[in-house]
């Protein structure tokens, strides 16, 4: 866990410390790893940097499809944190995980095997894992403070956002979102298969971004060279060490067993990769522009 002890604690999570700045807010994210909703005792080196500087780059990406929270990642940012905190703007957080689709994996493609649907959502017969589908869709979810969030239809979540129109809003800004990136990462060498958004509502009740946005923590990223559908696919993510963390016999109960050297590394590797496929640029060159 970041301790800065001349800034208010506010909330700590399985990856991140949100410190209070006033009007603003100072998002830190660590190294840690959670595989199972359960944080693993062993850091990855450089995750908490790789996260903050993707979520840079797309954040600057796609603001003109929706505003963002962000304001710096250096003006503010105490020394110690620099590379990998954020200083955001304060948003009333909107209680819907936006999860987009673009291939059927994950847990879409266990419920799409169980009733043929995805958040209510039918999908056409057939599809196999991993097929990329005829068009992304939105498959809200909930956000659940402890244990897993449950997928839930538009209706649900319009209930949980307050009205129909603004559940509306959050899939048409969501599925935007995805297609830019998703056309992005694709010209790059990588499948963004499905990712997840937060947004909340500024203090003048404008829809905003927050949270990390693209990353492989929150996103699944496939080299695109070894797609192939009709199989599990090879990924950029923390994928790698929740494979890693299935096959130890651990019950996926807390404590998360410690991570062997070799994996860390190679999980270490892959988030850099990804920044670097992604962006264009070495991951040297994000640490340079953030250095104190």
């Amino acid at each position: 866990m970041t301790i800065l002890a001349d800034l208010p604690l506010l909330a700590s999570g399985k990856v991140r410390e949100i410190y209070d700045l006033g009007e603003r807010l100072l998002l830190v994210a660590s190294d840690r790893i959670s595989t199972y909703d359960v944080v693993h005792p062993t850091p990855i080196p450089d995750k908490g940097k790789v996260l903050t500087g993707l979520s840079v780059f797309w954040f600057e990406r796609i603001a003109d499809i929706v505003p963002t929270h962000l304001i710096s990642a250096t003006e503010g940012v105490p020394d110690e944190v620099r590379g990998r905190a954020l200083v955001v703007e304060r948003l009333q957080m909107i209680p819907v995980e936006c999860v987009v689709r673009g291939y059927i994996t994950g847990s879409g493609w266990k419920d799409y095997q169980a009733t043929g649907r995805v958040s209510g959502i039918e999908l056409r017969p057939g599809l196999r894992e991993s097929e990329r589908l005829p068009e992304p869709i939105f498959t809200p979810s909930t956000k659940a403070d402890v244990g897993h969030d449950e997928a839930i239809d538009i209706q649900r979540a319009a209930e949980l956002a307050g009205s129909a129109d603004l559940a509306d809003e959050l899939a048409r800004v969501s599925l935007a979102v995805y297609e830019r990136a998703a056309e992005h990462a694709r010209d790059h060498g990588i499948v963004l298969a499905d990712t997840k958004f937060e947004l909340g509502l500024d203090s003048q009740g404008t829809l905003t971004l927050g949270d990390e946005v693209l990353t492989p923590d929150s996103s699944r990223f496939w080299p695109r060279e070894s797609y192939r559908s009709g199989r599990s696919q090879p990924s950029f993510d923390k994928q790698y060490v929740r494979d890693w963390a299935s096959g130890t016999g651990w019950d996926k109960r807390p404590p998360a067993p410690a991570i062997p050297q070799d994996v860390v590394a190679r999980t270490s590797e892959k988030y850099i990769q990804a920044y670097e496929l992604i962006t264009g640029e070495p991951f040297s060159a994000w640490l340079e522009r953030t250095a104190p």
